[in-house]
This record gives C-alpha cells, sequence and structure tokens, in this order.
C-alpha cells in the first residue's frame, strides 16, 4: 500500500506517472490521497479518478472489441488472424497488407481503426503489437504490379503474401471489408468496418498503415516535388497540381493518375 502523506507533490505525480496504465495501483494510490488533505493532493486525486474511469472505459471497449475473437476461441480456434490493408486508394506507391495473431489475454489500451489514431499513436501502438503478437506478417504489392491486375486484384495478392508470411497456421481468419480473399483454404470472414469491430483487424490495420507510410515516407528523398511525405500517395489537392505540373514520375500508378495527365 502506498502512502503518500509521507511524499511530495512531485514524487506523487511521478508515481501516478509510473502506473498510468495500472489500475490497482491507481485505486491504491487514490485510496491514499483520500485521506491527504493538501491541496495540489486533492488534485492529483481527482486526476487519478479521471485516468481510472477512463481505463474503465476503455477495458469495456475493448471487450466490445474482443466479441469475435472471443466467440471463435469458445469454438476452439487456437490461432486467429485480423487481416486488413492500407493504400488501396493513394495515386502513388505499394498496397500493403497485414495479417496479425494476438494472444487472447492481450490489452491494448486506445487501439482502434488506424484511421481514427493520430501518426504518433499509430507509431507508438505498432511497437506494441509486434512487440505481443503470437506472430504478424506483411504483403507488399507494388504500383507495377497494382496497374497491371488492378487494385482489388492486388490487395488480395497482398493479403494471401501476408497470411503466408505467419509463422503459424491460421485457424480462422477475420478480413476487413465486405469481400472474403480468394484462393485461401483457411476459414474466414469479411467484416465490414473490421477495423472498428475486432481487436485483432485493427491491430493489422495499423501494422499494415504504418508499414506503408514508412514506405511512402521515404519516396520524398527520390522525388520531393510530389510532397509524398505530407500525402503518403494520397489524392490531395497539392499532390494532383504537382502531376499537372510535372507529370508523373515512377512510383505513380498510371491506371490512377491518368485522369491528370
Amino acid at each position: 500500500m502506498f502512502d503518500t502523506r509521507d511524499m511530495t507533490i512531485s514524487e506523487i505525480n511521478k508515481l501516478i506517472n509510473q502506473n498510468w496504465d495500472n489500475i490497482k495501483n491507481l485505486n491504491e494510490i487514490t485510496e491514499c490521497l483520500k485521506v491527504d488533505n493538501r491541496k495540489s493532493a486533492i488534485k492529483l486525486l481527482h486526476r487519478c479518478k479521471g485516468r481510472i474511469d477512463h481505463i474503465e472505459e476503455e477495458i469495456d471497449r475493448l471487450k466490445r472489441l474482443n466479441f469475435y475473437e472471443n466467440r471463435l476461441r469458445d469454438k476452439d480456434c487456437k490461432y486467429i488472424v485480423g487481416i486488413d490493408e492500407a493504400g488501396r486508394g493513394p495515386l502513388a506507391g505499394p498496397v500493403v497488407a497485414a495479417a496479425v495473431v494476438l494472444p487472447s489475454d492481450c490489452i491494448i489500451y486506445e487501439i482502434n481503426d488506424s484511421k481514427k489514431l493520430s501518426e504518433a499513436k499509430r507509431n507508438q501502438l505498432y511497437q506494441k503489437i509486434i512487440s505481443i503478437a503470437i506472430s504478424y506478417g506483411v504483403g507488399i504489392v507494388d504500383h507495377h504490379t497494382i496497374d497491371r491486375i488492378n487494385i482489388m486484384n492486388a490487395t488480395f495478392v497482398a493479403m494471401r503474401k501476408a497470411i503466408q508470411a505467419l509463422s503459424i497456421d491460421a485457424d480462422f481468419l477475420l478480413v476487413d471489408g465486405n469481400m472474403r480473399i480468394p484462393h485461401v483454404n483457411t476459414r474466414q470472414v469479411a467484416i465490414p468496418g473490421g477495423d472498428s469491430k475486432s481487436i485483432s483487424v485493427a491491430a493489422a490495420s495499423i501494422v499494415a498503415k504504418v508499414t506503408r507510410d514508412r514506405i511512402v515516407y521515404n519516396f520524398s528523398e527520390m522525388y520531393p516535388q510530389y510532397g509524398f511525405d505530407r500525402n503518403k500517395g494520397y489524392g490531395t489537392k497539392d499532390h494532383i497540381e504537382s502531376i499537372k505540373k510535372y507529370g508523373h514520375c515512377p512510383l505513380h500508378r498510371k491506371t490512377f493518375i491518368k485522369k491528370f495527365i
């Protein structure tokens, strides 16, 4: 049990920060702060209570986010794979898919659809996901192949590559979107908006997005006039204006930009 009355306010604040994600310890600190009458301690008590409320809400959300995974585990599925892609819509660069298998007891605060997260938060969660995942795989299909076989087929190729890169044999696939992956023997279900409904798919969306962003970010050094470090290849107004001004570069998807040149 902590005794905050023997600590300075600065020490208490540091203690709270050290236990920011530990609801058990935060509850203990809160109980101690309830008998600490210092004004600054009372402020820290409110800070602790607010964090506890947030964690409890987040735990409830994560329980809902595990709905598909828990149902499948009840049916003796051990390795449940979340699959998502990044880069179907951009005018340049590859499409990237990720496949992620998470342990059943993992808690990843703030995990969500990658599109709902800041870049800094995605990078932070990416590191946590790859460190705790049972296995993860990435599939990358370049812009030449996208032009040759179209983006939908290229996306499925990337997804199959991601599955093949796993170190385990999948028992079940949870696929973001409304289409199942063709030419895959593993049982699967397509989940529209799956990156907001399944923790495994949300994890895959983050891994795919961060991986692709890092690839395209490096393009900006090769072709700075297109602002790839800012637009990640997407068709922003500035990007389209650059294409009209400079023409396309070798990294552009010709079937996507033909209406601009």
